[in-house]
Order: C-alpha cells, then structure tokens, then sequence
C-alpha cells in the first residue's frame, strides 16, 4: 500500500481527505497542488483527473478523485470497522444525503462566493452568495437535532460538511443566536485532534485569503 493525495490546504475537499486518513492513521505522502499557479492544469495533472480538481488519491495504482468517494473509499478499504460509514442501508443513506448536500449546497455557496474574489479580482461577497451561504447555514441547523450531522454517531458526513463549513464560518461567521445547533456541533469538531491537525490552519488560511482580498 503506497498512498498519495494530492492537495491544497485552503481547500475544504482536500482537508476533507486529509482528516479521513488521519483519522485512521494512514500514512500517506502529500504533495502539494497550488491552484493559483494553475498547477492542476498541469497535462501530468490531467492525465489523472481530466475534471482538474483536488484532491486526487492514489492508491498504488488506482486512482480515485472528489472528497466524498475517497471518504468512502478508505473507511470501506482500511477501517477496522464500519462505524464511520456503517453498512446497514438505513444509517448510510442518511449519511449518503448528508455527503451529497456538502457537494450540492455547502461545497458551491463556498466555492461560488470565493472564486469571483480569488480568480476575478471581486471586492465584495455577492449578495445572492450571501443568500446561499444564510440557507446553507439554516439547512445545517435543522439537521443538527442530534450530536452529529447524521445522527448519534460520528461519521464521514461530519468531516466532509465540517471541511465545507469551517471554511464558510471563516468568511461569513456563522451567529450563534440564529443557528446555535450548528455553533454546537462546529465546536465539537473542533475539539477533535484530526480536525485540529488537518483542518483548523487550512480553514484559516482561506479565511485569511478572501478577507485580504476583500481589503
């Protein structure tokens, strides 16, 4: 077993992946892909993932991209159990729900407010973005009737949202007053030594770049 990811800090799919092989104490080597020099356009880049996006993982010789199926992936292949993303038909399609609405509604109202600032120069959050990341916040608090994202337990559905809404806290904190389940569960996460060491310096970083290019 030889694992590679490919990955950006600041990017909440990458630490998604960093926090999943972390968490089960894979070791992996990292090797950087920086965006911003367009490096994931790169023609070696693309021969592995023609979409351009991060993270990639290799496994020996597979190959494998998008967040939630790496999540997937390594939990089914190298867990001891199945408690991350267990089996039985009624707990995973929640959890699946939970993975498709970070890469349906968390992930873009993230990614579409940073592009226009990042890539295109912007010098304001759009206030549809601004619309999107507020219902994006209100879907999550009534989600949050229990400890985790997708019931009593912990599962890859709060590392891949908590990847998503780290980020987005960064950029537009969320209010505790309006949303207090989620100011909850985002503090739990935190606590989490995976979360701390795979996560917290990424979120920040984004933060510290859209808020300077804001400035």
């Amino acid at each position: 077993m030889v694992l590679t990811l490919y990955k950006m800090d600041a990017s909440p799919p990458a630490r998604a992946a960093m926090m999943v092989l972390d968490l089960l104490n894979l070791p992996a080597e990292y090797i950087d892909v920086n965006l911003l020099e367009k490096e994931h356009l790169s023609d070696e880049y693309l021969k592995m993932n023609p979409q351009h996006t991060i993270p990639v993982l290799k496994d020996d010789d597979f190959v494998l991209a998008d967040s939630h199926a790496i999540a997937g992936y390594l939990v089914s292949k190298y867990a001891k159990d199945d408690s991350l993303y267990p089996q039985e038909p009624q707990s995973r399609a929640i959890i699946d729900h939970r993975l498709h609405f970070d890469s349906g509604i968390l992930f873009p109202s993230l990614r579409y407010t940073v592009a226009p600032i990042v890539f295109f120069g912007a010098k304001e959050i759009a206030s549809d973005n601004l619309e999107k990341i507020k219902s994006s916040y209100e879907f999550s608090e009534k989600f949050l009737t229990k400890q985790w994202m997708a019931g009593d337990e912990f599962t890859i559905a709060d590392i891949c949202c908590y990847a998503s809404l780290s980020s987005l806290n960064e950029i537009v904190p969320v209010d505790s007053d309006k949303y207090p389940n989620l100011v909850s569960w985002l503090q739990r996460c935190s606590e989490l030594e995976f979360c701390k060491k795979k996560n917290e310096a990424g979120a920040k970083q984004l933060g510290a770049l859209v808020r300077g290019m804001l400035a």
